[in-house]
């Protein structure tokens, strides 16, 4: 489970994260509950409505502004997620959104104005590049993408007018990983905010907080909600940015609905548990496919021939549930083989207790152009696996026999 170290409770000295409770499988569980019995529910309530009854117009004032007004302002069980989200990544404060891109999005555009600048890595989901790269032009807010782990180049592409230095670690879908404590410090040299998409690496295998990032940022629709019935964002972070990302929340309307807060509070509770299980599964499945002679290549954090292997070791406590590889052969080999597992379900999307396969040129970075996928690594024989928490030896057999259909297709093909 969770490494824990003195950092977990004490904060740090700029005041990014607050005195942590309790570890962040416990937090998981009871949320920021103050743990006194009170003969409470058990389950959190849902406050399964849009609005609030007031006594009176002064009350009706009163209550503006907190979540027992109107539910695209607030609601108790969205405040309850909030809280528990906060505390599992030991952040002052968090805000849930209706999606992963929703939370990008809304952030940026509260933090952001004309004339502002981006620092972002190249290897990024494509939902993101595309909104960095053809949406916010259209607002005068211009991005620059460098190579993800050159730092000199990020501090290079720095202006005057560079508000946001944003990252995701690991990345989707080559799993990158990039060295918080160096980005971190970058950052704070030149006054930038920072954000990080730590959606693959969970609250639970890495706390980027710790290292000062202000915002870090899940689609929680994934390993937080972990049972695919949900879609949802989450942006934890310093409380400073809090208001700001409220009001612009309120006023785009991309609010959380109670229910789906509810199921996200349902899903938290189990988080460590299924992270743990898909750490052990993805390394195993990812050290049999490089064991794979028709796999031309792993890409996993904690294999030795992972290039960022080290720092994800020393910044991680588990690998991961994604793992990611290319197969010998063409892009049609690579469809085959999606298409030939059982086991691992054909679909998009990830983190859920299924085994899901995709290929990203399809799914996640379909949107992007050729050039820009060719740019990150990101081929047409590239496979990318979700591991769930499956009996590990049914998932490798799923595997090696995905793998193998396809070397018999090409002998009855080939003739040989």
């Amino acid at each position: 489970m969770t490494k824990l170290n003195l950092r977990d409770y004490s904060g740090t000295s700029e005041g990014k994260m607050k005195r942590r409770k309790r570890a962040p499988e416990t937090a998981a569980v009871h949320g920021a509950a103050d743990l006194e019995k009170k003969n409470a529910p058990v389950s959190a309530p849902i406050y399964q409505t849009s609005t609030f009854e007031v006594t009176d117009n002064d009350e009706q004032q009163r209550v503006t502004g907190t979540d027992r007004y109107y539910t695209r302002w607030g609601n108790p069980t969205v405040t309850l997620a909030e809280q528990t989200l906060a505390e599992i990544e030991g952040t002052e404060g968090a805000r849930v959104f209706a999606s992963g891109m929703g939370a990008i999005t809304s952030t940026v555009l509260a933090l952001l104005k004309t004339g502002d600048h981006i620092v972002a890595q190249r290897d990024i989901y494509g939902g993101v590049t595309k909104f960095f790269s053809q949406w916010l032009p259209k607002l005068g807010i211009e991005t620059t993408f460098v190579d993800t782990t050159n730092y000199a180049l990020h501090e290079r592409a720095i202006r005057p007018n560079t508000r946001l230095l944003y990252v995701e670690s690991p990345s989707n879908p080559t799993l990158r990983v990039i060295d918080f404590a160096k980005i971190a410090a970058l950052a704070k040299k030149h006054g930038l905010i920072t954000m990080i998409d730590s959606t693959f690496g969970t609250p639970i295998n890495q706390h980027p907080a710790e290292y000062g990032f202000d915002l870090v940022m899940h689609s929680g629709t994934k390993y937080l909600s972990g049972h695919a019935d949900l879609t949802c964002g989450v942006i934890c972070g310093r409380q400073e940015f809090m208001q700001q990302l409220w009001e612009t929340r309120t006023t785009l309307g991309n609010c959380m609905d109670p229910h789906a807060a509810w199921l996200l509070i349902r899903g938290l509770k189990t988080l460590a548990v299924r992270v743990q299980r898909q750490n052990e599964n993805a390394q195993r499945v990812a050290d049999l496919l490089e064991r794979r002679a028709k796999v031309r290549r792993v890409y996993y954090p904690f294999l030795k021939s992972h290039p960022e292997y080290a720092i994800a070791r020393q910044q991680m406590t588990g690998g991961g549930g994604m793992v990611t590889f290319e197969v010998e052969g063409t892009g049609e080999d690579a469809r085959r083989v999606s298409e030939a597992m059982r086991l691992f379900t054909l679909a998009t999307s990830l983190g859920s207790v299924e085994s899901l396969v995709s290929i990203p040129v399809l799914t996640s970075h379909a949107m992007i152009s050729a050039e820009q996928r060719k740019g990150m690594g990101v081929t047409e024989q590239m496979i990318r696996l979700s591991v769930g928490v499956e009996n590990a030896e049914e998932l490798i057999a799923d595997l090696d026999q995905a793998l193998e259909s396809v070397a018999a297709h090409h002998s009855v093909t080939t003739g040989l």
